[in-house]
């Protein structure tokens, strides 16, 4: 929006080219973003807390988390809010990406709200069905798919990339309309899973975000492309500015989330990121590398499957309690040590994901 104002004043002050640069704008979405987080965060938490839309805490996991009972939740609707505001101000507005990841940020944050809304307001256990959750998922997932599929300009937007190999490239056909509804659902629910401790999601999608960001910056240039022999994905480059307000929105949830937690993101907030994730990663060509800096989301999501699967299997859990991070809490971790420790392992593993950029 502000880039096309921008383009017009170039006409009469030349100064104005300036915003075309993307590094720029990338900037700027992140800063716009937090800045509407910290000035909209103590009005939506109070807002939350006059309408009693705290979060229930189970009685069976950490008995730590007792405390918790009542504190805001739904606070993800700050974070679509403030990603939503920052990409359509800073954004290229006629880039096809910029409208396929809002919408699927926006998808998923409406099953997030109303399962929130029928938990914590309708006081729902069960909140939205899972039938009806994962349908409204898949619509997400599989419309994202189809589009990204039948709009794809060249060939490399649907070929698997293999990280740290210099010539494994997988073309992937009409299965990569399956292989992105995979990415982008699993993400969502690996990151719902997550959030289960304060500020235990919000950091790592951060700086997962803001990985992509480079990803993006390199993929939608032909020179950087061509050198780091990563596919060419023409017009890419333009969601560094989502990145970006990913991760200003994100550090200024994280300012009202961190320990002890004023408010939650609730569902609303973690199913809207990790799909925002998982789309950017699918557009840039990188699920993969995805798979490597989100380990941690990984982590929590296989231990849940393990779990399930060995109770049922055989009777007896393999965690004390999944996901991961409750496991660590009853063995005696303090919140706080689970936390920062699984953000120093994201650190690394973005480490890693970055570094796919030149091994090969």
């Amino acid at each position: 929006m502000l880039l096309l104002l921008a383009d017009f004043l170039s006409q009469f002050y030349s100064g104005f080219a300036v915003f075309q640069y993307l590094t720029l704008r990338g900037i700027l979405g992140i800063l716009t973003a937090l800045v509407i987080s910290l000035m909209a965060g103590p009005v939506l938490i109070r807002r939350l807390r006059e309408r009693q839309i705290g979060q229930s805490v189970r009685d069976d996991g950490p008995q730590s988390h007792l405390s918790k009972s009542g504190t805001p939740t739904m606070g993800g609707a700050l974070i679509i809010l403030a990603i939503g505001i920052s990409t359509l101000l800073w954004a290229d507005l006629s880039n096809r990406f910029i409208w396929i990841v809002l919408a699927v940020t926006l998808i998923f944050g409406a099953v997030g709200w109303v399962d929130d809304y029928r938990k914590v307001v309708e006081k729902s256990s069960r909140g939205l069905p899972a039938r009806w959750k994962y349908l409204w998922q898949s619509v997400g997932g599989f419309g994202a798919a189809l589009v990204l599929y039948f709009t794809a300009q060249t060939p490399a937007e649907i070929n698997l990339i293999v990280p740290f190999m210099k010539d494994m490239v997988i073309p992937m056909g009409a299965f990569f309309i399956v292989f992105t509804y995979f990415v982008i659902v699993g993400t969502s629910n690996a990151v719902n899973l997550t959030d289960g401790l304060d500020g235990l999601a919000i950091m790592p999608t951060v700086m997962v975000a803001a990985a992509l960001a480079v990803f993006a910056y390199m993929a939608g240039h032909a020179s950087f492309a061509d050198y780091l022999l990563i596919p060419y994905v023409a017009g890419a480059g333009e969601l560094i500015v989502f990145c970006g307000a990913i991760v200003g929105a994100g550090l200024g949830f994280l300012w009202f989330n961190t320990y002890p937690a004023q408010v939650f993101m609730g569902d609303v907030g973690a199913l809207a990121l990790g799909a925002a994730l998982g789309v950017v990663a699918v557009i840039v060509r990188q699920e993969l590398v995805l798979v490597i800096m989100g380990g941690v989301f990984v982590a929590e999501t296989i231990s849940v499957i393990l779990q399930v699967a060995s109770f049922k299997l055989t009777g007896r859990r393999i965690f004390r309690m999944a996901p991961l991070h409750h496991h660590f809490e009853l063995k005696g971790w303090p919140e706080p040590r689970v936390i920062v420790r699984f953000w120093i392992i994201t650190v690394i593993l973005v480490l890693i994901g970055l570094a796919s950029l030149k091994i090969r």
